[in-house]
């Protein structure tokens, strides 16, 4: 089951006011089939310019990906700007990139929208227009943004394939030193940076509007365990998620596709929690993720409707999903704090088995990268020198202890 028409309105209305406009009024219409020319039939069209005049409205805001011709015809009839939900969604990420990179996912997107919809503009962009062939000087200034736009989608590409490279380095080195990785997902707006923020002490922005961050998030934490984990947060996810941004932000999303576990933080107290997490696992799947682990992070239960055990929420909320991963359930709340001594336990238990044992270490005493390791990624029991050795009686993980072997009980 999807959102209902009324459902999906209210979201547009979210979405709207998050891009900074004022909802000046709102239409409705059911109709069995979409009306080529202008979506919504001639009359309907009529209606709702009228309305849109008498409130004085200079946009107009559809909730149904646009064709180029509908929107041409829509913004004569309207005589305003007129925008789908897409270009909506591609404004706020506009707006709340930061980050180089994010700038230029967002720009890709919003050319690969453009692209195509310059198509019958020849005319427009020329008072002489170009006759019953549009070989006019409109054509000819059209043929000269394509070019020029498909040349930037060509450059943004080749710079999001720099940024790739450089965060496959990066993950690489990760990687060198053993440690495991988890991602937060979720819908927009679920509670992932008050989360993120409240396991690692982070500082990240995190308010009630959609898409409030964009740019990823690495954190190092401590489990319960001793061992310690790379945790990211990353862009939310919303219905419908537009296919050029979800491309745009594979960058981005590879955080997520490389994760050991996805922490899917899912809002409680919305009333559209179940299409949420189908819509999230759909974009999980989209991304190469479907298969990962995923721990379900029940946010918000402080402001639930009504209390339940997490795991009865669980089967609740994935009883109309196809997903066949093994899940687990943690009930907390970012806001006070309820249930995060739970999560870190659960995200212990979850990630790949690393066992700690009791290990003696006995380094040159003036390696002191081998000792500081140590006491980062272990926990240190006893430290003594014995001549020109430090020796450290330590609880490590066994991919500590492999890294180090030579080190391991050495004379």
């Amino acid at each position: 089951m999807d959102y209902s028409a009324e459902e999906s309105l209210e979201e547009l209305a979210t979405l709207v006011r998050g891009a900074g406009a004022q909802i000046a009024g709102t239409i409705l219409q059911s109709r069995e089939r979409i009306e080529g020319a202008t979506l919504i039939g001639s009359g309907k069209v009529e209606e709702a310019a009228g309305q849109a005049r008498a409130a004085g409205a200079d946009l107009a805001v559809f909730d149904h990906d646009l064709t180029p011709t509908q929107q041409r015809n829509l913004e004569r009839a309207f005589d305003c700007r007129v925008v789908d939900r897409t270009q909506v969604i591609l404004d706020i990420f506009a707006r709340r990139a930061h980050t180089r990179e994010g700038q230029l996912q967002v720009e890709l997107a919003q050319l690969n929208y453009l692209l195509p919809r310059l198509t019958g503009r020849g005319v427009e962009m020329s008072r002489l227009g170009g006759g019953i062939g549009t070989r006019g000087p409109g054509e000819t200034q059209l043929e000269t943004d394509r070019r020029r736009i498909s040349a930037r989608i060509r450059k943004i590409g080749q710079d999001l394939d720099t940024v790739r490279s450089s965060r496959a380095v990066q993950r690489r080195q990760r990687q060198a030193v053993p440690l495991a990785t988890a991602a937060l997902a979720g819908y927009t707006n679920a509670g992932k940076s008050s989360i993120f923020n409240r396991l690692t002490g982070a500082a990240v922005l995190a308010d009630a509007r959609m898409f409030a961050t964009l740019d990823p998030t690495v954190r190092a934490l401590v489990l319960p365990s001793r061992r310690r984990l790379l945790l990211s947060d990353t862009v939310g996810f919303i219905r419908n998620l537009p296919v050029d941004l979800v491309k745009a932000f594979r960058a981005t999303l590879e955080e997520v596709t490389e994760a050991a576990l996805v922490l899917h933080v899912v809002d409680v107290s919305s009333p559209h929690a179940e299409h949420q997490i189908q819509q999230v696992l759909r974009v999980l799947a989209e991304i190469g993720a479907g298969s990962t682990a995923q721990l379900l992070v029940l946010n918000k239960v402080d402001m639930a409707p009504v209390e339940a055990q997490p795991e009865a929420l669980r089967r609740r909320l994935l009883a109309g999903t196809e997903s066949k991963i093994e899940t687990r359930a943690v009930a907390v709340s970012a806001r006070t704090g309820l249930g995060m001594d739970r999560l870190l336990q659960a995200i212990d238990e979850m990630l790949p088995f690393d066992p700690v044992s009791t290990a003696t270490f006995r380094v040159p005493a003036g390696d002191g990268a081998t000792i500081h390791l140590i006491h980062q990624l272990g926990r240190v029991l006893e430290q003594r020198y014995e001549g020109r050795l430090c020796v450290l009686e330590a609880e490590a993980p066994q991919s500590l202890r492999q890294r180090l072997a030579k080190f391991v009980g050495a004379r």
